[in-house]
């Protein structure tokens, strides 16, 4: 029986605190076999038993470090820019046979194994073990040895997390003047470079997948990149024009991913991509009700190709915290201004619209605001309670920004939304081009803490932007790996000249292979269609996906 290929990503550079959190889902979820490879910003780990009063020797904050106790084997050991950072999140073969524990030391073997012989292909012969020190280490032969790669791993469940830190570039001061690495301090540390080696990061991560593929899988490897970039990732950056009506910038961003090809804006759509658009009594009606109550609707802010089917069944999807975005997305059409401060009163305007509506199933998204202290999470917590307050059976969807991967998530989680929807919006390739301020990685982090706090979770998809059916494949696996419950699938739609070109139109039997993959791999419902948007069939959706637990608080 062929086995599963190893779901390779490399993810850039990512905040450990995030990288925990996705990994802290698969491991949860127990799906399929994953090399999660990145570099992380400076940061100090520590697991359980480590010896910080002997060997933590800074200030982490004074040095620029974030510090992290975790769950796994080992001392304190530093991460960065420069080491290699790999997370293998396998199901291991158990002692006894399939239902047997998994042997952890001839774990730690493999792994250490894999490391010897990715530092052969990359030039470096002669690594290898040092009795009584997990990790790997050169010069053991000549007397000399000092050590190349930590190794600290967690096993449950025959299942795997955390993982090697390999030194490519690093600063070794961190690890040499911070901390005595992994409490060792009679041996000192080492990198590629310092070796003189002549390895970048690309090679060096290259190699590592080969070898943990034929180590773990026989081969077989299935590797998807986000865009490797020669300066450090910042997600943190909002638009810089402050408005519309300049020309794309993404369009290098795209062609250095590999999507050259563009369809003209003035070419005639397939039949199955022009909506039907009836302006009824129910149409007309409700957009008077949302004027009466000076409310906006991302239907029409967006453009959605649907807001007739949905107006005229007496839904719509509500979008708080003002109509002007902090970010630019290359496909998006919401106004890029700077945004004025929240209405106060929004909550309670957005709680008398849904009552006037006679709405079971509301949907609130917002604007990214990121100006705002606590990135707009309390004032959706707000229009989330107010709803409640006119009917707590209500059940209630948020569409939410990634609030920049900070804390002010846990405001948000802490309402309970019945569903909570982040899309990660494409593939891993096109992140940067697409919405160059998020990530592929903090994006799956915002899923995988919604899911750890045990919420009903949703996230969705735009093709037609240069992405290859394998790619949207990939995604979806690894939105199914972190236990994500609804997928949404929808053509993208160029809404000016100013943004990103389609590439191609997909076809209706592609969407319903999409739909397939994804319930195949357990995600418990995917809405794939040319016209689906993120809240297209929301209720109905939910209600498929999760039918026992929706609306349960």
């Amino acid at each position: 029986m062929t086995r599963p290929a190893l779901q390779v990503r490399w993810l850039g550079r990512v905040p450990y605190r995030e990288a925990l959190a996705v990994q802290e889902a698969v491991f949860a979820a127990g799906r399929g076999n994953h090399l999660l490879l990145m570099e992380h910003p400076h940061v100090f780990t520590h697991g359980p038993s480590a010896d910080l009063a002997n060997n933590l020797r800074c200030d982490p904050a004074a040095v620029g470090a974030d510090f992290v106790a975790v769950n796994r084997g080992g001392d304190i050991t530093y991460h960065g820019p420069g080491p290699l950072v790999g997370y293998p999140l396998l199901v291991l073969e158990g002692r006894n046979g399939a239902d047997g524990p998994a042997e952890s030391s001839a774990y730690v073997h493999l792994l250490e194994q894999v490391i010897i012989d990715t530092l052969s292909d990359v030039g470096v012969p002669g690594a290898s073990r040092l009795d009584g020190y997990p990790g790997v280490w050169l010069g053991v032969a000549e007397g000399r040895p000092r050590k190349i790669c930590a190794v600290g791993v967690r096993i449950g469940r025959r299942r795997t997390m955390h993982g090697f830190a390999l030194n490519v570039t690093t600063d070794l001061s961190y690890m040499r003047d911070h901390i005595v690495p992994c409490g060792i301090p009679e041996h000192p540390v080492t990198s590629l470079a310092e070796e003189g080696v002549d390895a970048d990061m690309q090679q060096v991560a290259a190699a590592v997948s080969l070898r943990a593929a034929a180590t773990w899988t026989g081969g077989m490897l299935e590797r998807h990149d986000v865009a490797w970039r020669e300066t450090p990732d910042d997600l943190s950056l909002f638009s810089r024009g402050e408005g519309p009506g300049k020309p794309v910038r993404l369009m290098s961003r795209l062609a250095r991913a590999g999507v050259e090809d563009a369809i003209d804006i003035s070419e005639r759509k397939p039949d199955w991509i022009r909506p039907h658009v009836s302006m009824g009594d129910n149409v007309m009606s409700l957009k008077r009700t949302l004027r009466d109550l000076s409310l906006v609707t991302v239907c029409e802010e967006a453009g959605c190709p649907n807001l007739s089917e949905c107006w005229d069944s007496g839904t719509a999807t509500f979008m708080v915290l003002g109509e002007r975005c902090t970010r630019a997305c290359g496909f998006c059409l919401v106004d890029t201004r700077k945004p004025g401060p929240p209405d106060d009163d929004e909550p309670s305007r957005v709680a008398d619209a849904v009552r006037r509506m006679g709405l079971s199933y509301a949907v609130l998204t917002m604007v990214a605001r990121d100006d705002l202290a606590d990135e707009g999470m309390g004032h959706v917590a707000r229009c989330i309670e107010a709803i409640r307050a006119v009917d707590p059976s209500i059940r209630i969807e948020t569409l939410i920004s990634d609030a920049r991967g900070t804390d002010s998530l846990e405001i948000l989680f802490a309402a309970a939304p019945d569903v909570m929807n982040h899309n990660v919006e494409t593939v891993p390739r096109l992140q940067r081009a697409v919405r160059p301020s998020a990530g592929y990685a903090r994006s799956l982090s915002v899923l995988a803490r919604s899911r750890a706090r045990g919420l009903v979770t949703k996230s969705g998809l735009i093709v037609g932007m240069g992405e290859t059916d394998g790619e949207v494949r990939a995604t979806l696996l690894d939105l199914a790996a972190i236990g994500v419950d609804i997928v949404t699938i929808g053509q993208y739609l160029r809404p000016t000249t100013h943004h990103l070109p389609v590439a191609r139109w997909v076809e209706p039997p592609v969407f319903d292979l999409f739909k397939e993959w994804g319930e195949s791999f357990g995600i418990g419902h995917v809405e794939s269609s040319p016209l689906t948007r993120s809240s297209y069939h929301a209720r109905e959706a939910a209600s498929a996906a999760v039918p026992v637990t929706i609306g349960v608080r």
